[in-house]
């Protein structure tokens, strides 16, 4: 199957988005389903500020400002609550991700089409493309933080609860399907381990700056950044060989 046959990572993510499924009870008003969606606001907010152990029902009631009874009417146990706070952020998550990647292969494609095939047009599609993913870890850890501590303690409690493995699996396809369908339109050979190389490398972007390293400022150049370095050279290996 070529490239112009598979679904395109935009598609992939939408696929996600509208395949997330919510365990707990069911609203049956509208003001009842806004209050279920505020009481996973609120969870989601202390699952970032205080990490996944910090959900409980009457804290997350507090912080909902609903009453202790409105939680444990939605939500039966705490894995229930958590497993749909966690399914509300793929859902957003996926749905995110499909208008990125849709934007980012119509980029793909000009630049792609602005070069000669030559060998100094493909290091100036790397350079750009290294530079583009570094981009996007700089803008998602500055106006997406909130969403990536919220990534990260989700993973952990996955690690203890099957049914959060599951949609962290799920998240994790989103941005791994959109890299591999992103490398086929490049020219890869091997597009799904480059894939799997690619979102590593992203995470470890994200998570070190999650930790406290200083992201240089978007365009600072692989010299300065020793993981847009490390994408450069990635980039780089991945279109010399297509």
């Amino acid at each position: 199957m070529n490239v112009a046959t598979q679904p395109g990572a935009a598609n992939i993510a939408s696929a996600v988005a509208s395949s997330v499924r919510y365990h707990g009870r069911k609203a049956s008003r509208q003001g009842s389903e806004q209050r279920r969606q505020e009481i996973l606001d609120a969870a989601m907010r202390i699952v970032v500020r205080d990490g996944v152990r910090g959900v409980r029902h009457r804290a997350v009631a507090a912080e909902a400002g609903v009453p202790l009874s409105a939680t444990t009417y939605y939500f039966k146990d705490i894995e229930d609550l958590l497993a749909d706070t966690f399914a509300r952020y793929v859902e957003r998550s996926a749905a995110y991700l499909a208008k990125l990647w849709a934007t980012t292969e119509d980029i793909l494609r000009d630049l792609i089409a602005e070069g000669d095939g030559s060998p100094a047009a493909r290091s100036r599609l790397a350079d750009d493309i290294a530079q583009m993913v570094a981009d996007y870890v700089h803008k998602q850890v500055l106006t997406r933080r909130d969403y990536l501590m919220a990534e990260q303690a989700f993973r952990q409690e996955a690690l203890l609860t099957p049914r959060l493995a599951a949609l962290v699996a799920d998240h994790e396809g989103i941005l791994l399907r959109g890299a591999v369908h992103i490398l086929q339109v490049l020219g890869s050979r091997q597009p799904e381990q480059d894939g799997q190389v690619l979102t590593a490398i992203i995470g470890r972007m994200e998570y070190q700056a999650l930790l406290g390293a200083e992201l240089p400022a978007a365009g600072d150049g692989p010299a300065v950044d020793p993981l847009l370095a490390t994408l450069t050279r990635f980039m780089h290996l991945i279109l010399a060989a297509a």
